[in-house]
């Protein structure tokens, strides 16, 4: 019999190996040649793996979970009886991670006379037989929702995410239940990086209050003109100034090889910017901040959040940072603790600005005061030097003119 055996590709970036999320086929299935088969999440990205060829599974190996090495069988794909004569059109989406086009999972092919009675059938089962594409079976995962219980609006009753986010928003049942779900994917990397960076880095914060009147109207001033090629907001600027008292201060643009027992201080600085996605926190990379102008750096943050969000975003976008900003704009409270990005030795959190009462030139007015609140592995930062690096920051930032000096 002619078959086909698919291997764990490489998937760049030195990767020896991949979490398995998901499996779009079962052995019986029919697939068609760029079909997406099964879904893998590496340390930078998650990955949809489509078919390079036509035919029946045979078998497949490894559950949702598992790690598969690259270069192990993944599927084995029966190719006798020829082309298939009933693919389903798909939808295109790019690979966050990688340059390859991946395609979204083809609609189930089993009879519906050959299928187990409902009933018989566990909730993951049945949610596989729906018509949906993987980023709302993620979201389903993880609300704990069985997709066969909503209702499609979609051909052939395929589930959008709006369909979902309004199963979602209907009342809970009055009866408590308990759920468990799988810490796998982008969640489970999330919680290694983390866990990792709490143990092994020895976290010094450090809060201070800026004054960004001066800087609301500049900003406003600067919006106000035509032609703006993005809305500036407050990231553009920090970034700028974080550029300049870096100069001061490169113990904090760096990062730390373990391995070596080495720190590595960057000419060029490549700020990450923590970005909240359905799928999780990724941080995309403003490469070279240091050659960039306040609208260049405006642009270049919007084009990389709009490509994490739609999960088009390449591997070299998402790694390489050597110092993070995190922000979480209206919700971003008084004061926080962000956890370092490992291997960079600092990160800055931004708060939300609000008008507050201070006392201004002796006299009590309204200004519009933002806290940042940074976070530096004290293995190598003194508390000092965290310290001018912040205040120096906030000088620029209280006056933004001389940005552009």
């Amino acid at each position: 019999m002619n078959q086909y055996t698919f291997k764990l590709p490489d998937l760049g970036e030195g990767t020896v190996s991949a979490e398995l999320v998901a499996w779009h086929v079962k052995p019986g299935d029919r697939v068609a040649e760029d079909q997406v088969i099964a879904e893998v999440m590496t340390d930078k990205a998650s990955v949809e793996l489509p078919s390079p060829v036509s035919g029946h599974v045979a078998s497949i190996t490894g559950s949702p979970g598992e790690t598969i090495a690259v270069g192990a069988a993944l599927i084995v794909i029966d190719l006798a009886g020829g082309p298939l004569t009933d693919p389903q059109p798909t939808a295109a989406a790019a690979i966050p991670g990688t340059n390859t086009i991946s395609q979204a999972p083809a609609p189930d092919r089993v009879p519906v006379s050959d299928r187990a009675p409902v009933s018989d059938r566990a909730p993951a089962a049945r949610a596989e037989r729906v018509q949906a594409s993987p980023s709302v079976r993620r979201m389903a995962r993880e609300a704990g929702i069985d997709l066969e219980q909503v209702q499609g609006s979609g051909p052939h009753g395929r589930i959008s995410r709006e369909d979902l986010s309004t199963r979602l928003s209907k009342p809970a049942s009055s009866t408590a239940s308990t759920q468990e779900i799988k810490v796998t994917g982008l969640r489970r990397v999330i919680a290694q990086r983390m866990s990792e960076a709490m143990r092994s880095i020895p976290h010094f914060a450090y809060v201070e209050e800026v004054d960004v009147t001066a800087l609301e109207s500049l900003r406003s001033h600067l919006n106000s003109r035509p032609n703006q090629i993005a809305p500036l907001t407050y990231l553009p600027f920090i970034i700028a100034a974080l550029v300049r008292v870096l100069e001061s201060y490169p113990q904090c643009n760096a990062t730390y090889d373990s391995e070596r027992g080495v720190i590595v201080r960057h000419g060029a600085v490549h700020v990450g910017i923590a970005t909240q996605t359905q799928e999780g926190l990724v941080v995309p990379v403003v490469r070279n901040a240091q050659s960039r102008s306040i609208w260049d750096l405006a642009a270049e943050i919007q084009r990389l959040a709009a490509a994490v969000r739609a999960k088009k975003a390449q591997s070299k976008e998402l790694s390489g940072s050597t110092i993070t900003l995190s922000s979480l704009g209206k919700l971003g409270g008084i004061a926080s603790t962000p956890i370092i990005n490992s291997p960079e030795v600092a990160i800055i959190g931004i708060n939300k600005a609000l008008e507050r009462p201070m006392v201004h030139s002796g006299a009590v007015v309204v200004r519009r005061m933002m806290n940042l609140s940074s976070s530096f592995d004290h293995r190598f930062v003194d508390g000092h030097d965290a310290a001018a690096l912040i205040q120096a920051l906030k000088v620029l930032l209280e006056n933004p003119a001389t940005l552009f000096l």
